[in-house]
This record gives C-alpha cells, structure tokens and sequence, in this order.
C-alpha cells in the first residue's frame, strides 16, 4: 500500500512518530507521500522524510487555506524550494471556500500560478478542494491544456465531478471518508473504476471506521483498501495491487 497523502511530520506525531511509522510498515504501507502546507511546514517535512530516506516523498506546494496579505512572497519562498531539491509533486494546492471566502481571488491566482509550474517541471499535483469544485474546474479549464497529472487529494464531489476530473487526467484520493456510514462516495468510486483511485489517509485527519474521533495514522490505509474490496467484490491484495500501481504510476514513486 502507498498512502498518497499524510502529514506525518505533524504535532499530532510528535509524541509516537517513529512508532506509527512502524506500525504503518506492519500493516503493509511501503510508501509515505508527504505534501506541504505553508511555510512553517517545510522544515519538519523534510527532516521527517529525510530521517526515513525511501519509506517516504516530498511534495512542495501552498495549502489554500494558508493565503493571507504576504501570500505573493510566499509563493516566492515556495518557488525557491521547488528549484533547491526534487519534489515529487506540487502539493497541496487549491481552492477552499468552507471557511472563509476572503481570498477567493488570491486562492485562484495562487492555485493558477502553481498549476503553471506543475506543467513547466512537469510535475504531478495534490489537489485540495473544498466547496469549490466549480472554481477549481474553471481555473484549470482556462489553461487550455489537454491533459493533467496529479490527483484530487480527499474527494468529496460527486459522480459529475468525480467524471470531470478523471477526463481531465487527474485521479481520485479516497480515504476514511469512503468508510463513513452517509458517504457518498461508494457510488461514485464503483462507477468511475479503480483505473482511477489512489488509496491516501490525509493523517491525521478524517480516520476510518471505526477510529472516527481519533488520530488517523498511516497504518489505518488498510481500512480503506478494505472497504474497496468490499465495495467492487475484490480480495484486498488485488485492490492494493491496483491502486499501489496507480500511485506509482501518478507519482513516479
């Protein structure tokens, strides 16, 4: 199993880290892919990918949630970072209005100018997306280009969206949220096919069945293969296999 997207580097480890690595080992996870948030987050990622050199990957990107009044320099410092070493991808990148609205024409020119550089480096994309599917759909559509790489990082669409992103290129990152008892997305990832799922947990947040109102954790990706089987009537090793070589395939990992 490769989880395409955890925030291991973050507070909520500091007090067991190298243990939940472990036991993600145990469960079967090979990979870690780990995307940035702002600034302050490229620090620790690093150290925490460098300290575990192969188990995990690095992407460099600014979370939409993170724009404020100094959002143009810190794009700057980001481009910086993408030219100092090699990034697995550009992430995580978006457009996110659930909470605030504020900067919804920065988020889209910040969201733009970091789809510009993923397609100048020819790098694959972390895509987050919150009640903002329309916005993100009409910034990439005005870059006229054929066909992306990358994923959209949590899904929450539905079957409308799930098609659009797919006949764009991109893959769908489903996790403990394909667990939940009201989810929507069983439907949608049985009609869109396991060609396009990549397998993530976005520790640690938004744990599976049945650890909801705890820490998520890498380990726990097997909750979601799981489900998979369950939901497309496949053995577990295939859904794995699958989706593994998806991330692979997406990733370059």
């Amino acid at each position: 199993m490769i989880d395409t997207h955890s925030h291991i580097y973050d507070p909520a480890f500091d007090e067991d880290r190298e243990e939940a690595i472990e036991r993600a080992k145990k469960a079967g996870v090979t990979k870690l892919l780990l995307p940035n948030v702002d600034l302050n987050t490229i620090q620790p990622m690093l150290e925490t990918a460098n300290k575990h050199n192969g188990f995990m990957a690095c992407a460099m990107g600014l979370h939409p949630t993170e724009l404020n009044g100094n959002w143009a320099n810190d794009l700057k410092t980001i481009r910086k970072e993408l030219e100092s070493r090699p990034y697995t991808a550009i992430g995580e990148i978006g457009i996110d209005l659930y909470w605030d609205k504020t900067y919804i024409e920065e988020q889209k020119q910040a969201f733009r100018q970091q789809i510009l550089w993923a397609l100048e480096l020819d790098l694959p994309v972390i895509l987050h997306i919150r009640k903002a599917h329309a916005e993100v759909f009409e910034v990439l559509n005005s870059l006229h280009h054929d066909r992306f790489k990358g994923v959209f990082h949590c899904f929450g669409g539905g079957i409308e969206e799930a098609r659009k992103a797919v006949s764009l290129g991109f893959s769908l990152g489903i996790g403990g949220v394909l667990t939940y008892k009201n989810s929507r997305l069983p439907d949608t990832v049985k009609e869109i096919g396991l060609d396009h799922i990549l397998t993530e947990t976005d520790d640690p947040y938004l744990p599976p069945v049945p650890f909801r109102g705890k820490r998520n954790e890498p380990a726990f990706m097997e909750y979601v293969v799981t489900k998979l089987a369950d939901i497309f009537d496949e053995n577990a090793e295939l859904i794995d296999e699958i989706t593994t070589f998806n991330a692979r395939k997406t990733f370059n990992i």
